[in-house]
């Protein structure tokens, strides 16, 4: 569905991702795990169409998508659920998810995505007409995600899920991702827990100072000395 070859991105001219090749099957989990810096949520904004690469060449569904904009690539197919959440807090809960589905023009299928959403999150039904900005920080995160599926994407990306949740809601975070790909949904995802980004991919890549510098089955990855050693203090 989604590949990714021998991208560079820069900033300011100055490169952050290097030659970096991955791909994603439909269906898959793929996680992309690394430390802070590595170049993790610099390569979902290039896939989303919020950077360009500088070299190589993305392609969505056999599909240049390396210049496309980001309105182009939502309407494709992808879409991206940033690191910082980004809902509209002024805006409704039950608001914030029905501008998720503004290149919808089904209000069946919009009904259909809204009781999907309320299944997977059931706390948003509850809150549906509270403001964004009055939700706790994971109910904000459930937002988020659920405005993202609301496009019915055919490629979900998820930039650090859990990041900020107390650990109960971590868990919950990462079960909803689970469920997810249990459906069939195709996920990109970028998360700081590692060894549990891990065990649910089917396949993952290690970045390293903007390079690849590991990739394979989520289990295979999970016996390396780098990941063992950098990410689960072993």
């Amino acid at each position: 569905m989604l590949k990714v070859e021998k991208i560079e991105v820069r900033y300011s001219n100055v490169p952050v991702i290097h030659d970096v090749s991955f791909h994603v099957n439909e269906g898959e989990l793929i996680s992309i795990v690394g430390a802070n810096g590595s170049g993790k949520t610099t390569l979902l904004k290039t896939v989303a169409g919020t950077l360009h690469p500088a070299k190589g060449c993305i392609e969505f569904e056999n599909e240049d998508v390396s210049r496309s904009s980001t309105v182009e690539i939502v309407r494709k197919g992808i879409t991206y659920v940033p690191e910082e959440r980004r809902i509209f807090g002024p805006l409704s809960v039950m608001e914030n998810l029905k501008l998720g589905a503004y290149i919808v023009n089904d209000e069946e299928e919009i009904e259909k995505n809204l009781d999907y959403v309320y299944n997977l999150f059931p706390i948003l039904k509850t809150r549906r007409k509270q403001l964004g900005e009055t939700l706790s920080g994971g109910e904000q995160q459930m937002l988020a995600i659920g405005r993202g599926l609301m496009s019915s994407p055919k490629l979900l990306m998820l930039d650090e899920p859990s990041l900020g949740l107390m650990p109960k809601l971590v868990d919950e975070m990462l079960e909803a991702v689970a469920k997810l790909k249990g459906e069939g949904k195709t996920i990109l995802l970028v998360e700081q827990n590692v060894r549990e980004a891990l065990v649910m991919a089917d396949r993952g890549y290690v970045l390293q100072t903007g390079r690849t510098i590991y990739k394979g089955t989520g289990e295979k990855l999970l016996e390396t000395d780098i990941v063992k050693k950098a990410f689960l203090g072993l």
